[in-house]
């Protein structure tokens, strides 16, 4: 079969549009170095409307935080992400200052995200996925069912999410295996 022809099996369409993939972005030292530094922050549980999740946040920048609607200035960007902001501003087209806010998840052994879409303050979304692999799930409303896709998103991996993948379409994780650390910088709107 030519390698260019999708087979029957094949999903030719793993993500929705506007959602880019890249495996291998960051190198296993360099992951090792972060998955050590994001280790040492002051992570805490996220909690919103009295829901406390199994994982925990840090955020930094322009942030929201759940009191209001509007971002609010945060701590700055740690020194240690900036070289990542860097790699996701060239992933994404963007200029680094484009890229105001950082997220931190760190995912236990079975902890997930539920379904959703980030705040309409932010625009595009650039995350990369460490030390795990994890399942990274879509969906839309179409008719009286949903449309979904999945794909998984390999340790040192970079994903992007822009257009439809962004303001249509939800995405959750299921819970993960092993600890799993995703690094997410967002635009505004």
């Amino acid at each position: 079969m030519d390698p260019r022809q999708a087979s029957l099996f094949d999903d030719p369409a793993p993500g929705p549009p506007g959602f880019a993939y890249r495996p291998e972005v960051i190198d296993r030292d360099d992951e090792a170095a972060l998955a050590e530094a994001l280790a040492k922050l002051d992570l805490r549980a996220f909690e919103m409307r009295g829901y406390v999740a199994q994982r925990r946040v840090a955020s930094f920048g322009r942030r929201y935080e759940g009191a209001g609607p509007g971002l609010e200035d945060g701590p700055p960007i740690p020194d240690f992400l900036l070289a990542l902001r860097r790699k996701a501003a060239t992933f994404a087209g963007l200029t680094p200052d484009e890229l105001v806010h950082a997220l931190i998840n760190e995912y236990p052994p079975g902890a997930p995200i539920g379904w959703h879409r980030d705040r309409p303050a932010f625009g595009r979304v650039v995350g990369f996925s460490l030390l795990s692999p994890c399942v990274m799930r879509f969906r839309r409303p179409r008719e009286a069912r949903w449309e979904r896709r999945s794909l998984t998103l390999e340790p040192r991996s970079a994903y992007g999410l822009a257009g439809e993948a962004r303001s249509v379409w939800e995405h959750s994780i299921p819970p993960v295996a092993a600890l799993r650390y995703s690094i997410t910088f967002r635009t505004l709107a």
